[in-house]
């Protein structure tokens, strides 16, 4: 009663059946208190099985809005096979508009594999990874930048060893439409959802489709178009469901982030002004921006450059910083 997680769905139903994954996790408030997670499965018979999730990160709005509007629309008589819909994965970090959990500090994408008898954010990892992600063929994680970050629309996968499911991602990768894609190498024990799903024998794709900790015309439509290419691509569905007319502008251009020295970072207390946009290329020792020390007004601004050529990936929002923040990060192209 006390500890793991509970539901009471049936995997093999057919038809559209919405319910909640229960942690158990008492607090000052309610004792017997329990983390209700929404999920929602979706099933016409045998085929392919595809889950969809968002709300990894509270704070990150678009795949959110979008599955919930899937959930809406999707009926089970258009599917082969079966949809799952984790709309709002760290529900506590949902409810709160924040990137981790604020009862457990849960980061979800860094808690894989997770632990049965954990902390709320882990105790779901584990169900995730050991029982939800083996029931299906394709996880899809979505993303974006949160309320600190804007990101270029990207699509992204883990590199898995075995070279035809690695293939096979690469190809859902692409089905997605999105402007980039790239492929992490972070290796078999990952923390994240990618890595999750590849350990649990299912093929991972995920994507950062917007930022700022909003939504906007052109970051749903995106998402919506990327969700609808996924589903047909993977056959549980013939036709979109959600942007029936979006298509995408132009094949998926690789790129590659793999050092460190890709990332521009904070040493101290500062405010950074940028001086390059999202989806510039810039060269190796090019001006990235300036740094203000507002504590000392008679200091000059410090001039911050490249260290290595690319693709702007990736921008911290807020101005101000402290040690350790990210300001920018430039992707790799990788041609073929």
């Amino acid at each position: 009663m006390h500890t793991g997680l509970t539901h009471t769905l049936d995997f093999d139903r057919d038809g559209k059946t919405s319910g909640y994954l229960s942690i158990p996790f008492s607090i000052d408030r309610s004792p017997y208190f329990q983390v209700k997670v929404p999920i929602c499965l979706i099933r016409n018979g045998e085929g392919p099985s595809l889950l969809l999730m968002a709300g990894n990160h509270g704070d990150e709005y678009e795949g959110e809005l979008s599955l919930a509007k899937l959930i809406r629309r999707l009926d089970p008589k258009r599917l082969k096979g079966r949809v799952t819909v984790l709309p709002m994965a760290n529900a506590p970090a949902v409810m709160a508009a924040k990137r981790c959990s604020p009862l457990d500090g849960g980061n979800l994408n860094r808690a894989f594999p997770g632990d049965p008898s954990g902390a709320p954010t882990s105790r779901l990892a584990n169900f995730l990874e050991t029982e939800l992600f083996p029931r299906h063929d394709v996880i899809f994680d979505i993303h974006s930048g949160g309320t600190s970050m804007e990101h270029l629309p990207t699509a992204l996968i883990e590199r898995n060893t075995d070279p035809d499911r690695h293939g096979r991602g690469v190809e859902l990768m692409r089905a997605l439409g999105m402007p980039y894609g790239f492929v992490a190498n972070n290796g078999q024990a990952s923390p994240t959802s990618m890595g999750a799903a590849r350990r649990a024998g299912a093929i991972g794709v995920s994507g950062e489709f917007g930022g700022g900790g909003t939504a906007t015309v052109d970051t749903m439509a995106i998402t919506a178009r990327a969700i609808d290419s996924l589903m047909v691509a993977t056959g549980v569905v013939e036709a979109p469901v959600l942007a029936p007319e979006s298509k995408p502008s132009a094949p998926t251009r690789l790129l590659s982030l793999s050092r460190h020295s890709q990332g521009l970072y904070a040493t101290r207390r500062g405010w950074f002004e940028p001086a390059v946009r999202l989806g510039d290329g810039v060269s190796a020792g090019q001006l990235a921006g300036w740094y203000h020390d507002l504590e000392r007004l008679d200091l000059a601004e410090e001039a911050l450059h490249f260290a290595e050529s690319g693709i702007v990936l990736s921008r911290r929002l807020h101005t101000m910083c402290e040690a350790g923040d990210c300001l920018l990060q430039i992707a790799e192209p990788v041609e073929g």
